[in-house]
């Protein structure tokens, strides 16, 4: 009876642990699908997925003129959260602020400004709308160890309802550093992807990586701590030879598609290329 026990006892360990392996195993993985390309100009900066499925891009010839005027010369990889548009903005070196527009479904757009805090950089590289509607991520540039949290301007009540003043909430302080972020989406509640235009190899082994940050709890006004990992190298393909620089993110939650996009070097640059992706 007690070598009955011992085998039963091995059999369960040994099917848990092959439970577990495939667990493991069984982890999906990003393969890419397909490219496509847009105007540098009109497109570069980022991209993000309509409910119709359709693609809104934004690049330098996207900015209105009319915050061209006001100094906003940067607009960064955009999102959109309940049919409404949210856009990164930054301006000179020298600029104590910086801001995100958020245009309604029927074309109002409101415009939400933050006054840099103490150590913060004027880079606003992208804007990323939590699942809920409620928070919005960005980014700096540079090394950095965190991800910028504020309310989600007009979808989360505690902001203005017409723009206005737009303070941090607690941040996403992550467990190793990044360097260069360029765009980030949310893939779950508790998920980004991020494109990093690192090409140094001296933080991940890849040269411009896509990068994982795993949430310990999904955005809720409290201080949150990111895990970051690595996942591949974004493709660097080109007729022309030179410098590539890593862009826009987005994740279609519809279809399950991932698109990120990479300029390329030299006189290609006025096109950028757009790769898509989905778990397999």
């Amino acid at each position: 009876m007690r070598r009955q026990l011992l085998a039963i006892a091995a059999l369960s360990a040994a099917v848990a642990l092959g439970t577990a392996t495939s667990a493991v195993a069984a982890e999906p993985v990003w393969q890419e699908t397909g490219t496509a390309y847009v105007d540098s100009l009109g497109g570069g900066q980022g991209l993000a997925s309509r409910a119709d499925g359709s693609l809104l891009h934004r690049g330098p010839a996207s900015i209105p003129l009319d915050l061209r005027l006001k100094g906003w010369n940067h607009i960064g990889d955009p999102d959109i959260a309940e049919d409404h548009v949210f856009d990164a903005y930054q301006g000179a070196d020298s600029a104590t602020s910086k801001m995100f527009a958020v245009t309604t479904p029927d074309g109002k757009r409101y415009e939400y400004v933050h006054q840099l805090d103490a150590g913060e950089k004027v880079n606003n590289s992208f804007a990323a709308v939590s699942p809920d509607g409620q928070w919005l991520v960005s980014g700096e540039w540079g090394d950095q160890d965190r991800l910028q949290v504020f309310p989600a301007p007009l979808l989360n009540p505690a902001t203005p309802r017409t723009g206005g003043d737009l303070p941090q909430a607690p941040q996403i302080t992550l467990d190793r550093p990044v360097r260069d972020v360029q765009g980030c989406d949310f893939v779950t509640d508790t998920r980004l992807l991020c494109a990093s235009d690192d090409g140094s190899k001296e933080l991940f082994p890849e040269d411009r990586p896509l990068l994982q940050v795993d949430l310990t709890h999904r955005l809720d006004g409290t201080p949150v701590t990111g895990h970051v990992t690595s996942l591949f190298a974004l493709p660097q393909r080109s007729a022309c030879s030179g410098t590539y620089e890593a862009e826009g993110v987005d994740y279609d939650t519809t279809t399950g598609t991932l698109r990120v996009e990479v300029v390329p070097p030299g006189v290609c640059k006025i096109a950028t290329t757009v790769y898509s992706y989905q778990q397999r």
